[in-house]
């Protein structure tokens, strides 16, 4: 007598388990880490490039720009908002083109990932290398030309507001204006000559107050020359706040101005952001 074996029944496949919005923007910022961390022209060209403009300077102008005040110290507040600038608006405003003209952005478009964990890995990795490049430049200016940290939590607090408001301004700037760019070549030519204007115009390369009245009234439209201006409050002693334009480091329209900003990024890239190139359709 011989029986038939049935064979047992396969267990139903457990279903995929679904990552939490938080879990896939985290996600998404670590493949944005990964990659700007891949790429070693943009590593050294953001990451070194203002350290490497600290140690020039210092090197070449060493006198006071008023009491108790070297034009290193003075220098290097520019700097750090100009590594700000050049992680948020100059460098998403060179990468995104390139995305876009390899197809990377039409094919995020096709997949079910929401539109939204594509941006929210663009500003964790902005968040990310700014922190990490800021903290090397701070580490810089301590152990080699004697920059004194804040001594007050308002100082820190003014220093946190001041970044995180400038960051986002720029972030949002640099993702409007990499529509400019008709292919992956022309995003450079299009950010970089801007950017390097407004680092001669905002008070990074020279004392603002010796620009022409003409050249700070054009700069006082755009961030930097508040961001610039916001972070020499936290690092400059309070007295050479008599040595800005209006007299005092107005941080009221400090903040004012960089929220306005944020607000007119966020307005441009909502109405400007492309997906494909003008080729694709």
């Amino acid at each position: 007598m011989t029986a038939t074996m049935k064979p047992a029944p396969r267990a139903a496949a457990a279903p995929a388990r679904r990552r939490g919005p938080a879990a896939l923007a985290l996600r998404q910022g670590r493949l944005e880490i990964t990659q700007f961390l891949r790429s070693r022209e943009s590593v050294v060209f953001t990451m070194g490039f203002p350290v490497i403009m600290i140690l020039i300077f210092a090197a070449i102008f060493s006198d006071e720009i008023a009491p108790g005040v070297s034009y290193t110290q003075y220098f290097i507040t520019g700097m750090i908002a100009t590594g700000l600038m050049t992680v948020s608006f100059q460098n998403l405003g060179i990468w995104i083109p390139i995305e876009r003209d390899r197809g990377v952005l039409k094919r995020y478009r096709g997949t079910p990932m929401p539109k939204w964990v594509w941006f929210a890995g663009k500003v964790l990795m902005v968040v990310a290398i700014g922190v990490a490049e800021t903290v090397l430049l701070l580490a810089v200016s301590v152990a080699l030309f004697d920059l004194d940290l804040p001594g007050t939590a308002a100082k820190w607090l003014t220093f946190g507001w001041v970044s995180v408001l400038g960051v986002t301004a720029c972030t949002l700037c640099g993702i409007a204006i990499s529509s400019l760019a008709r292919t992956a070549r022309s995003g450079s030519a299009v950010v970089t000559p801007v950017a390097l204007v407004l680092q001669f115009i905002s008070g990074v390369f020279f004392v603002f107050t010796e620009l022409p009245s003409w050249m700070q009234q054009v700069a006082a439209i755009f961030p930097l020359k508040w961001m610039c201006q916001g972070l020499r409050s936290v690092f400059l002693p309070e007295s050479f706040g008599a040595q800005e334009p209006a007299g005092s480091f107005e941080l009221g329209r400090v903040a004012l101005v960089l929220a306005v900003w944020c607000a007119v990024g966020l307005v441009l890239c909502l109405t400007t952001f492309r997906w494909t190139t003008k080729r694709d359709g």
